[in-house]
């Protein structure tokens, strides 16, 4: 495997008042060329964390999304550290090693909720977390266009997300 298909997660987006961590697995190759969090245009992340809070992400800046997610009490991360991967597919996952997701949320002492941004999310986070007392864990449908619930679905279950953001 070459260097070129490597692939490293972002630092986390976080803050003390962070009460909702959403997770997701590992950035596409969208996300790694513009080093932003679901730059994929036709992933509806943005859109569907806009349609929880009741902001329009898609108009903000990227750093604006991210003040903005901040303010909301969400924070971001990926399960994964780093991966062999050739392209974006979760299922082209390999070698991969974990995140160090117990030592953050220690750090974060408003956390009431994980939400895990697909089922890969969801698999690999939910054998670091399950023990955690007091921590809820929503698995939530994958915002990328390689899952292909209708938006409308998506969105029905994004909004559970509500209930820790009031």
């Amino acid at each position: 495997m070459s260097d070129m298909d490597l692939k490293r997660c972002f630092p986390p987006v976080v803050n003390p008042r962070t009460r909702v961590l959403i997770l997701g697995s590992l950035p596409g190759e969208a996300s790694l060329a513009q080093q932003q969090y679901y730059a994929h245009p036709q992933n509806r992340f943005w859109e569907l964390l806009g349609g929880v809070i009741g902001e329009d992400l898609r108009t903000q800046t990227y750093d604006a999304r991210l003040g903005t997610l901040l303010e909301y009490g969400v924070g971001l991360w990926d399960v994964i550290a780093e991966a062999e991967r050739k392209g974006s597919l979760d299922a082209a996952i390999r070698n991969h090693s974990h995140n160090a997701l117990t030592e953050l949320i220690a750090t974060l002492p408003a956390l009431k909720v994980v939400a895990f941004n697909g089922g890969t999310s969801a698999r690999l986070g939910r054998k670091q977390l399950h023990a955690i007392e007091g921590l809820q864990l929503l698995d939530l449908p994958s915002s990328s266009p390689a899952y292909t619930l209708a938006f409308a679905q998506k969105l029905e279950s994004w909004r559970r997300l509500g209930t820790w953001l009031q």
